[in-house]
């Protein structure tokens, strides 16, 4: 191979791999910000995963059911700056979640925010991702 081939070879790289960063769904491709959901429910898990973290809850119906949703949530190191850690959640505690639910009416939403049992208010969700901005994320101020 020569020079000028790795030279190609090396800029065609670089200048791909921002690329992967930006290929990321917007909220308005998955969730209807005429949904609104508020959600006391029982953690059952929370997954610290890139890119987004899910916080599963179950949730008693008035009819007696229980559904478990799946909460969308901001990336581990955005919830890490804002002060969550993995402690925060262990299952079995009660959480409040608002948020706005995914278009296909399943119990799936974005979140914006969650209170912890000890009355702790944290943004859960991810910073301009097309949410609506409704004062729950600080850096829309």
């Amino acid at each position: 191979m020569t020079n000028t081939s790795k030279a190609l070879l090396i800029g065609a790289a670089l200048v791909a791999a921002p690329a992967t960063g930006w290929a990321h769904h917007s909220f308005s491709a998955e969730f209807d910000v005429n949904k609104p959901v508020n959600l006391r429910g029982t953690l059952t898990k929370m997954e610290w995963v890139n890119p987004h973290g899910w916080v599963h809850i179950d949730v008693r119906q008035p009819d007696g059911t229980v559904v478990n949703w799946a909460i969308e949530a901001g990336a581990p190191n955005g919830l890490l700056r804002r002060g969550l850690r993995k402690t925060d959640f262990p299952p079995g505690i009660e959480l409040l979640v608002s948020g706005f639910q995914a278009k296909n009416g399943r119990p799936t939403a974005n979140g914006r925010s969650v209170k912890l049992p000890d009355g702790r208010d944290f943004f859960l969700g991810s910073s301009g991702t097309g949410a609506p901005k409704d004062g729950a994320d600080r850096e829309e101020r």
